[in-house]
C-alpha cells in the first residue's frame, strides 16, 4: 500500500467513524480547503516568512492537504495520477529554457 493511500484510507476511517461523510459534500469540502487555506496564510500575515511558528505551520498545511484529500476522494480521483498530469502539464506551460529563475506567467515568457 503506498503512502497516499495509507493517508486517504485514515482520513477515510476517521470522516466515517465520526459519520461526517453527510457533511462532505464537494461544494463544502472545497471551501473547507479555501478556508484552512486561509488559516495557513494567516500565520504569515504581517510578519517575514521565518517568522512564522513553523508547527502551526505544519498544522495548518495537514488540515489543506487532508480536506484535498478528502475532495479527491470524493471524486474518485487518483492523487498520484492527477499531481503527475499537473506537473507534466505545467512543464509545458513553463519549458526550463524560458522560465528558470523566472516569476513570470506562462503567457509572459
Amino acid at each position: 500500500m503506498s503512502d497516499i493511500e495509507i493517508i486517504m484510507n485514515e482520513l477515510v476511517k476517521f470522516r466515517n467513524d465520526r459519520d461526517w461523510d453527510q457533511f462532505h459534500n464537494p461544494k463544502d469540502l472545497a471551501l473547507a480547503v479555501n478556508v484552512e487555506a486561509g488559516e495557513l496564510l494567516e500565520l504569515f500575515l504581517w510578519k517575514k516568512a521565518d517568522e512564522a511558528k513553523i508547527e502551526r505551520v505544519r498544522e495548518e498545511l495537514a488540515d489543506v492537504l487532508a480536506f484535498s484529500f478528502l475532495l479527491a476522494n470524493k471524486y474518485g480521483f487518483d492523487i498520484k495520477e492527477i499531481m503527475l498530469e499537473k506537473i507534466a502539464k505545467n512543464g509545458e506551460k513553463y519549458p526550463v529554457d524560458k522560465a528558470k529563475g523566472s516569476a513570470r506567467k506562462y503567457n509572459d515568457l
